[in-house]
């Protein structure tokens, strides 16, 4: 009982739960069980924040892949100097900028004249970040509506340098505390406040412009209506 105290103890003082040890300790001597169960734990907000991170979501699959091969790789070197989550996001946002560097050598040169982007709109209106991306309702009109507005903050939030952009993902996105961002990112709290209020606000700035434009243009657009086209359920 002693035994299971102190470890437990010591568990909590290195920032990671007692039953994070046993699983990382575990996956330390190569159990095939906890890998299965590390993946299938961290799989989709590994892949989330990848997806969010990169410059073509459509890596995220691969990058998210070798994030997991790294982890595989590198656990024994797993000390417990930070808890294991804080761990899997640092190696997952490095393996997306080294995807992000590959991308700006070579993928870029791959893009077809068919590629455009897309404008960003959003009620954001002192709304958290985090509540336009889940899609929680029932009603298809509320989830068309939502899947849109949710496109859209994403877009946006891919315009964002990428300094401000991960801030602004683990703190509104993923929620993780000040401290826990300064510990994957290798910077003070400081640096992370003022990122963080940084991208806020260009974040901000960027949906409202989006939203003004999309105003615009459907004003300036005519109904079908007037143009004499007419829903067809109008006709019958």
């Amino acid at each position: 009982m002693q035994a299971g105290t102190f470890v437990g103890n010591l568990a909590s003082a290195i920032g990671i739960t007692t039953e994070e040890a046993a699983l990382v300790c575990a996956l330390q001597a190569g159990n095939e069980e906890a890998f299965g169960i590390l993946i299938a734990q961290y799989h989709q907000p590994l892949y989330s924040l990848i997806a969010r991170s990169l410059t073509d979501p459509a890596d995220a699959p691969d990058v998210t892949q070798e994030v997991f091969i790294k982890v595989f790789r590198s656990i024994r070197g797993f000390h417990g100097e930070s808890s294991l989550r804080t761990w899997l996001y640092r190696i997952a946002l490095h393996e997306a900028s080294n995807q992000r560097r590959w991308w700006s050598r070579h993928k870029r040169q791959e893009l077809t004249i068919d590629s455009s982007g897309e404008s960003a709109e959003s009620d954001d209106d002192g709304v958290p970040l985090a509540a336009t991306l889940p899609d929680r309702r029932d009603s298809p009109f509320d989830c068309a509506a939502q899947a849109e507005v949710r496109e859209r903050v994403e877009t946006a939030l891919r315009e964002l340098p990428e300094a401000f952009r991960t801030v602004v993902v683990l703190r509104e996105i993923e929620g993780f505390s000040y401290e826990e961002i300064a510990e994957i990112l290798n910077v003070n709290i400081g640096t992370v406040k003022s990122r963080l209020t940084r991208g806020r606000s260009a974040l901000r700035a960027l949906l409202v412009a989006a939203e003004k434009d999309s105003a615009s243009s459907t004003a300036s657009a005519p109904s079908k209506l007037e143009s004499g086209h007419y829903p067809e359920t109008v006709t019958r």
